[in-house]
């Protein structure tokens, strides 16, 4: 890698990417935005305008190639990540891939065999929790043993509202995917089983969507965790996770540094949406990944651990799907890498 600073691209410039650039533009150090690419060009193109130095690329294959792009953040459709990943493997160039790696078990198991054959990581995954104080305050609390061992996981994972288009399965795979990353995490330990139950639907969602889901994750060394996804809460944005073990629990996301006391009532804010709630982890995750891009490494996320969310989530479909548990189809890391 040269030593300049590292100049990025950015595939896909909705919300998540439009987000991303502004970050990347006005607060990441040792970072410049070079380049965005969408298909919808008026986008793409006002969105430069309104940052300095930045090209219109109208392929995201071009984009890629482009020899004045380092790296690339992909935060297009889930269903463009496949192609626009290998494309990056090919490339030589580090990419941070928005969730989910891919859309599905196989198509992700490729895109880990095709890194591996690379010979040095260049994927990371943007399971931005990792990277939230909070979370990895209770990653560390966790990890010491001070609690003892962790049995049990409790998580709340609430949206204000989503696109009509926001059907049962994108539930999970576009939102209970984060939990499945918060679980391994934290546990250290694979899915091996999930069940995802459909409670009586809310009102407000159109006929046929399933939301909120509750689902079960029975880890491979016994403990487990259980989730609320509810995408059409009308409050706000609120993520929460506590952590039951041998000596005691923890809780994060209450909202506590904005908890107050006033006329006889006490209460606290609650986000619009998660750019409020995780601006903060997404200005560390990439920051983090720029400074690792730069000496040829990655620091956070793998393609393996995108691939196992893939895993688990396809089992989560069909279990939503069948209303049954459904045991998480694997191939085993010895398999990938020896």
């Amino acid at each position: 890698m040269t030593q300049h600073d590292l100049r990025i691209g950015i595939i896909g410039v909705g919300m998540m990417g439009a987000d991303h650039a502004e970050r990347v533009a006005r607060r990441i150090s040792g970072a410049r935005l070079v380049a965005v690419s969408d298909p919808d060009t008026e986008r793409a193109t006002a969105l430069a305008a309104a940052l300095d130095g930045v090209r219109v690329i109208g392929d995201a294959q071009a984009l890629i190639g482009d020899a004045e792009v380092d790296a690339v953040i992909i935060a297009s459709p889930g269903f463009a990540h496949a192609e626009q990943l290998m494309a990056c493997l090919e490339h030589g160039k580090p990419v941070l891939c928005e969730k989910p790696l891919t859309m599905d078990t196989e198509s992700s198991l490729r895109v880990v065999e095709a890194e591996h054959k690379v010979g040095r990581p260049l994927i990371q995954v943007g399971f931005m929790r990792r990277f939230d104080p909070e979370y990895a305050g209770l990653k560390r609390l966790l990890d010491s043993g001070e609690l003892g061992r962790t049995l049990l996981l409790h998580n709340v994972h609430r949206n204000r509202t989503v696109p009509e288009t926001f059907r049962s399965e994108m539930i999970v795979r576009d939102s209970l995917v984060h939990e499945v990353d918060v679980a391994r995490w934290l546990f250290d330990d694979e899915i091996a089983r999930i069940t995802v139950h459909a409670p009586k639907p809310t009102s407000l969602v159109g006929e046929g969507v399933l939301d909120p889901q509750l689902a079960v994750f029975e880890m491979a060394g016994g403990a487990m965790a259980d989730v609320e996804v509810f995408v059409n809460f009308q409050v706000g944005y609120e993520v929460r996770c506590e952590a039951v073990a041998e000596k005691g629990s923890a809780t994060i996301g209450l909202g506590v540094d904005v908890l107050t006391k006033q006329a006889g009532h006490w209460g606290g804010a609650v986000p619009d949406d998660f750019r409020v709630r995780f601006g903060l982890a997404y200005d560390i995750e990439v920051q983090r990944w720029v400074n690792a891009a730069a000496k040829g490494e990655i620091d956070g996320p793998t393609a393996w651990d995108g691939y196992a969310a893939a895993a688990v989530c396809t089992a989560g479909v069909q279990s939503l799907q069948e209303g049954r548990p459904v045991e998480v189809e694997m191939v085993s890391r010895s398999e990938v890498f020896g």
